[in-house]
């Protein structure tokens, strides 16, 4: 059982930064593959990027292409979510999750895919 707390949210203005941490219990946790994922009042939860185990893997979301980073650091088990020139379009509770299994490219969009979730973490951009 891989527990998973985020951290990092907040209140901010439109255009600003918010960096998001999750913190994994797991040991092996190098041996999961890593995701973002939010959910906006009245909206499913979507897809927001992906990381592979090694942290040499990552894609996006159209919607969050080129703002926000995702990464992470396996000796502190832990991933984050860099978001950089934030959007009110962008509120929402960001959740990560873990996925124990390896996915080609492209796939591990769905959040049926991942086997372990956190709490979420609130973000909340103002205009």
């Amino acid at each position: 059982q891989v527990q998973l707390v985020e951290s990092g949210g907040g209140l901010v203005q439109a255009g600003g930064s918010l960096r998001l941490s999750c913190a994994a219990s797991e040991r092996t946790f190098s041996s999961y593959a890593m995701g973002w994922f939010r959910r906006a009042p009245g909206k499913e939860r979507e897809f927001v990027a992906r990381i592979s185990r090694s942290g040499g893997s990552t894609y996006y979301a159209d919607s969050v292409k080129g703002r926000f980073t995702i990464s992470r650091d396996n000796a502190k088990n832990a991933v984050y979510l860099q978001m950089n020139s934030l959007k009110p379009g962008d509120t929402a509770v960001y959740y990560c999750a873990a996925d124990r299994t390896a996915r080609a490219y492209g796939l591990g969009y769905q959040d049926k895919e991942y086997d372990y979730w956190g709490q979420g973490t609130q973000v909340t951009v103002s205009s």
